[in-house]
C-alpha cells in the first residue's frame, strides 16, 4: 500500500463548503482528516496545487457510452472499462453504465459484465442501470418499439437475482408497464427504481412512491409534462419530495428557462442533479454510431435518429457543470453538488459525492476557469491532463 497523501490547494470544497488552508490526509484509498495546511504528518506524499481548487469527482448514474463505446453494442467487461476511463478525462470517478432497451440476450450479458466489473473493483464502476424495456410506448422516444413491452415474471426474476452483484442497481420503468407489486419487488432486492418513458397522469405516481421508487429518470424528458389541469409525471416529480430527479443540462434536451423553474419548484428533500445521458461519441471523433439497428446522427452538439429524435446526449459532465453554473447562474457550489454529492444521495451511496472524512478519496483538481487539470480515485491518479497534452502533440 502506498503511503498517505497530503493534497494541499488553493481551496478544496468538500460537498458542502469551500475551505482555505486546508489539506486533505488520504490514507488506503479514503479521506482521513481535513488539516491545516503547515500540518503534514510525517511518511506522507505530499500534493501542492497552488492555485487549483480541489472538488468531489463525478457522479453519474446515466452513462451509454463513451470513447467509441456504446454499452449495448459492448456488454463486456472490455465495454464497462473503456467507458469509465473515457469519462474520468471529464471529471466522472463514479458511473452507472446504462444498458438501453434491448433482447433479454443482451441484458443477461450486461448483467455478467457488470458483476465482474463490481468483482473486480473497476475504477469508476458504480452500477448498472436498465433503461427499460419496460416502458411506455407513447413516450419511448429513442428506444425501439419492437422491444418495449410489460414486465413478466420471468424479467422480475432477472433483475432480482443480479441486484446483489451488480454494485448499485437501477432500472427506469414506466407505470404503463410494471406494477407496484413488481416495483417493490425490485426495491426489496437492492434496486434503485425510476421512474421515466411514461405518459402516465400525476395521481398515478404515489402508488409507485409507496412501493418505493425513488428517482426520475432525465426530468421533462419522454414524460407527460406539467399541464393547467393534469400535471403528469413532471408535475409529480416536482411536487413529490421523495423523488429525485436526473437532469440533462445540454441546452438542447431541456431549455435553460424550464431547468431553472424547476431547479425553484422543487420540494424536498429529493433533488434535482445533473445526468448526462452520454453516448459513445464523449471522448471520440465519431460522427455517429448504430443503436438497435438504426443510426444515430451527431450534429453540432446533438445527437439524433434520422427523423430528429434525440438519441442521448453528446454532453459530458464538466460542460454539464459549467453550464448549470454559467448558463443557469447557479453557484459554483450548487452546481458541483448537483454532479456529485445529489446523485449521490439519491442512490444512498454515501462514501461518494463527498470530500468528507470515511468518504472515497475521488477528487478532481481544476484551475480557476474549471478546467481539468486531474482525475483522482481511490487517492491515485487516472487522467493527467497535463500528460495527455504531450502525449498529443
Amino acid at each position: 500500500m502506498s503511503a498517505p497523501l497530503f493534497v494541499v490547494a488553493s481551496r478544496i470544497f468538500d460537498g458542502e463548503r469551500f475551505l482555505t488552508d486546508t489539506a486533505l490526509l488520504v490514507e488506503g484509498g479514503k479521506v482521513k482528516a481535513h488539516l491545516p495546511a503547515a500540518e503534514r504528518p510525517a511518511g506522507c506524499r505530499l500534493l501542492i496545487l497552488d492555485d487549483a481548487t480541489v472538488v468531489p469527482g463525478f457522479v453519474d448514474l446515466q452513462v451509454n457510452g463513451g470513447g467509441g463505446v456504446l454499452f449495448n453494442n459492448a456488454a463486456t467487461l472490455d465495454g464497462i472499462r473503456t467507458i469509465c476511463e473515457t469519462h474520468a478525462r471529464f471529471g466522472t470517478t463514479s458511473l452507472m453504465v446504462t444498458l438501453i432497451t434491448d433482447t433479454a440476450n443482451v441484458r443477461e450479458n450486461a448483467i455478467e459484465a457488470a458483476a465482474e466489473a463490481a468483482a473486480r473493483g473497476l475504477p469508476g464502476y458504480l452500477g448498472l442501470h436498465f433503461e427499460g424495456p419496460h416502458l411506455s410506448l407513447a413516450r419511448k422516444g429513442t428506444h425501439d418499439p419492437a422491444l418495449v413491452r410489460p414486465m413478466t415474471s420471468d424479467d422480475l426474476a432477472a433483475l432480482v437475482a443480479c441486484g446483489s452483484r451488480i454494485g448499485h442497481a437501477m432500472t427506469t420503468v414506466a407505470p404503463e408497464n410494471v406494477t407496484p407489486s413488481q416495483v417493490s419487488a425490485l426495491v426489496d432486492a437492492g434496486f434503485n427504481v425510476s421512474l421515466g418513458h411514461t405518459d402516465c397522469r400525476a395521481a398515478d405516481v404515489p402508488a409507485y412512491v409507496a412501493a418505493g421508487a425513488s428517482l426520475i429518470t432525465h426530468l421533462f424528458n419522454a414524460m407527460s409534462q406539467l399541464g393547467n389541469r393534469e400535471p403528469g409525471l413532471v408535475g409529480a416529480a416536482l411536487s413529490e419530495g421523495a423523488l429525485h430527479c436526473g437532469l440533462i443540462a445540454d441546452g438542447f434536451h431541456v431549455d435553460p428557462v424550464t431547468m431553472g423553474v424547476a431547479l425553484r419548484a422543487k420540494r424536498g428533500p429529493g433533488r434535482i442533479f445533473l445526468v448526462t445521458d452520454a453516448m459513445s461519441s464523449i471522448g471520440s471523433d465519431e460522427t455517429g454510431f448504430e443503436l438497435n439497428g438504426r443510426q444515430v446522427y451527431r450534429r453540432d452538439g446533438r445527437l439524433t435518429l434520422a427523423d430528429g429524435t434525440l438519441a442521448g446526449a453528446d454532453i459530458d459532465m464538466l460542460s454539464s457543470v459549467r453550464l448549470a453554473h454559467r448558463m443557469l447562474d447557479l453557484p459554483l457550489e450548487e452546481a458541483l453538488r448537483m454532479a456529485s454529492a445529489y446523485p449521490a444521495e439519491a442512490i444512498g451511496a454515501p462514501s461518494k459525492g463527498r470530500l468528507m472524512p470515511d468518504c472515497d478519496a475521488d477528487f478532481l483538481v481544476l484551475s480557476p476557469e474549471l478546467d481539468l487539470r486531474s482525475t483522482w480515485i481511490g487517492g491515485e491518479r487516472v487522467f493527467d491532463a497535463t500528460a495527455q497534452a504531450g502525449a498529443n502533440r
